[in-house]
């Protein structure tokens, strides 16, 4: 594709603020989108959608509450929009089969972009490594005692970097649309494995220690953390905790040409760069 102009929504995010930054590496023009980004795009504003869509040509798409009905509602409006903006391709970033309860309006979302004539690209995602060192995961790195709900379960973490590689080729590249790449890490890890590797990396003692889903929702109100939140979370860690996600996919290095980067790795960058420092 030639003289391409990739709108990425989301734009501040994990994810998104890599996509723009691979695209940019790549001389593509982007128009990085949000609620308060260089470009305005609300999801609960379509006022602001078609002038956010207005001359791209492809565009990476972040929904919150993905497995809301509203949302699967709002990516189908959106990609109609699109494609009649003149909008070609698009990535929309969703999760794997956990069997939740928002899995069939997730996909009813994935499904919307094909339907309304776009070549489409979905990306399942696993946990990021930044959870750890940008996210709501650091602050208890840096206490010393990571205390989830997770148990011994295990999951294949994946590199935000590594997820914004894989959408700018989607972006950028031939051959990918229609298809479906889950993105995982190249190893499965427990939480208390990547605990380790951080406390290793930093030179600090810190530990993870297991909870029960009530004991976890005990402190987490204790810290004034909102129900929303702790009900969301209690749901994703039962996820790792029933080994569920407990599966390795090939998808970053199909793309890309290389393995995913592993945790390890990261975990000496983030600290090399003062990730936890207090």
């Amino acid at each position: 594709m030639s003289n391409e102009t990739i709108l990425v929504t989301g734009a501040t995010g994990k994810t998104g603020r890599r996509v723009v930054r691979s695209l940019r590496d790549k001389a593509v023009p982007v128009r990085a989108a949000g609620r308060s980004g260089e470009v305005r795009f609300d999801w609960n504003d379509r006022s602001t959608w078609q002038p956010a869509l207005k001359g791209a040509t492809g565009m990476y798409v972040v929904a919150p509450h993905l497995g809301d009905p509203q949302a699967a509602e709002d990516i189908a409006a959106l990609a109609h929009e699109a494609a009649a903006a003149g909008v070609r391709r698009a990535v929309l970033v969703s999760f794997p089969d956990t069997g939740s309860s928002g899995l069939q309006s997730a996909r009813a979302a994935e499904r919307s972009l094909g339907e309304a004539g776009l070549d489409a690209t979905v990306l399942q995602l696993r946990w990021f490594f930044q959870n750890f060192s940008e996210d709501f995961l650091r602050d208890p790195v840096l206490s010393g005692d990571v205390r989830l709900p997770a148990g011994d379960g295990k999951e294949a973490f994946v590199d935000a970097d590594d997820i914004a590689a894989v959408a700018a080729a989607a972006l950028t590249e031939n051959g990918h649309a229609g298809r479906t790449y889950e993105l995982s890490g190249p190893r499965l890890m427990s939480f208390a494995d990547a605990v380790a590797d951080i406390a290793h990396a930093t030179g600090r003692d810190i530990r993870y220690t297991a909870l029960t889903a009530e004991e976890y929702a005990t402190e987490q109100r204790a810290h004034g953390v909102p129900e929303e939140w702790i009900r969301l979370t209690v749901d994703l860690y039962a996820d790792v905790r029933s080994d569920v996600l407990n599966s390795v996919s090939n998808d970053v290095e199909l793309v890309l040409g290389r393995p995913p980067r592993d945790f390890t790795d990261y975990a000496r960058t983030a600290a090399a760069q003062g990730s936890w420092n207090a």
